[in-house]
């Protein structure tokens, strides 16, 4: 049944999905890595597709950028499409002074200055975490791909433009990199009973003024597609 976001019908969309915020990136590895992909969603330009991966069923869909765009997405791929799996595909900033341009970061967690986790009236702190299965299973897909990447908390921020600075507050606590919808997706997740993992790879380096081109963001970072794609294999 098509939802206000999506007009794919139950069983249009694989168990698990890669969900970059770009929906050309969506596009993008459904025309290069999927076999007969079809495109089952185009409502508000966010694309949407479905094909195999070396002969298992994977979906691939844009989220928009930021906590509640990605929050309506994965939400409904999660409750109203029996989805089970998604795997966050996205660019990252680089906060840790180790971590380079085009570097594939895996977040085992994702702290956040969202306030989305108060929905859940919960009575203290939430910490955003992925599931362990897909975690180790892109772990040891980079390490088979030979990839340079880097496993730890990523910090899911609300703000591109921040008044405050606060990069470096967050570096000193061992911070990998900083992105825009982990945590969203984290808590979404938990929520559910279902499994999330977001990998990212490095565009930019904000403290030290060095950036990749949109062309690149969107076409070349393919190691990370390339990762998800085997860690799908891996838990089917």
């Amino acid at each position: 049944m098509p939802t206000p976001h999506n007009n794919a019908e139950k069983g249009n969309i694989a168990k698990t999905v890669l969900m970059p915020g770009d929906p050309l990136r969506a596009k993008f590895i459904a025309e290069n890595y999927l076999d007969s992909p079809v495109c089952y969603n185009e409502v508000r330009g966010m694309l949407g597709y479905t094909g195999t991966y070396k002969g298992v069923p994977v979906s691939v869909q844009g989220s928009g950028m930021g906590m509640p765009s990605i929050g309506i997405y994965s939400y409904e791929l999660f409750n109203e499409y029996d989805v089970e799996n998604i795997i966050r595909v996205g660019t990252a900033g680089a906060i840790a002074d180790n971590v380079e341009l085009r570097d594939v970061l895996i977040g085992m967690s994702a702290s956040t200055n969202s306030a989305y986790a108060t929905q859940y009236r919960l009575p203290g702190t939430y910490a955003p975490t992925a599931s362990w299965e897909l975690l180790s299973a892109a772990v040891r897909s980079a390490e088979e791909k030979g990839s340079r990447f880097h496993v730890g908390n990523i910090f899911s921020s609300d703000t591109f433009y921040d008044d405050a600075g606060s990069l470096a507050q967050w570096q000193k606590m061992g911070v990998l990199g900083v992105e825009m919808e982990a945590a969203a997706l984290y808590m979404n997740a938990a929520r559910s009973g279902k499994n999330a993992l977001c990998i990212l790879t490095v565009s930019d380096c904000p403290l030290r003024g060095l950036s990749t081109t949109a062309e690149e963001r969107q076409t070349t970072f393919r190691d990370m597609m390339e990762i998800a794609l085997e860690t799908a294999l891996k838990i089917n």
